[in-house]
């Protein structure tokens, strides 16, 4: 396994660019509430420690990992528009193929909002075999997955910024 003993979320927080002055959304799936609310959580916690207002930060539940797309497109298209949406969920494969539809469908939907609006859509949605690897990868030893679409989100805010305000 690739993250074997690796906790991925250590990031150096003197690097994180600054989110002052950004509105950032983070749609999280209900189903799997246990996982998705730690993702949540270490999502909020970077986003806070890196200047992100609370009133610019809206949070917003939908059902499951499939109406992640919509929920992150509804962001950016609402009457206050995120500059960058969150997407959190987390699939944990069952006995039918429905795990392979959901991921696909999610992890395509995700990519499509990003290019559609050209504004950074995180894929923050674990797709794992068990429950004991999800809580490995919402806190537990191979860090916080929402730690690092924080992080990210940050990074890809500040490379537009870079690139389109010369």
């Amino acid at each position: 396994m690739a993250t074997s003993g690796k906790n991925l979320s250590l990031y150096d927080a003197a690097k994180l660019p600054s989110g002052a002055r950004y509105r950032v959304g983070i749609v999280v799936s209900s189903w799997n509430s246990e996982i998705t609310d730690a993702l949540k959580e270490g999502a909020l916690e970077v986003l806070n420690a890196a200047g992100v207002k609370s009133d610019n930060l809206p949070v917003h539940m939908v059902p499951g990992a499939f109406e992640l797309p919509l929920g992150a497109k509804l962001l950016m298209d609402a009457t206050r528009p995120c500059d960058a949406v969150i997407a959190i969920g987390a699939v944990i494969r069952g006995e039918t193929a429905h795990f392979d539809y959901v991921c696909n469908a999610a992890s395509q939907g995700i990519l499509r909002v990003s290019l559609d609006t050209g504004k950074p859509t995180l894929f923050c949605v674990l797709t794992d075999d068990t429950i004991e690897q999800s809580r490995a990868r919402s806190g537990g030893e191979h860090g916080n997955k929402g730690v690092e679409a924080a992080v990210a989100c940050l990074q890809m805010l500040d490379l537009k910024s870079t690139l389109y305000s010369a």
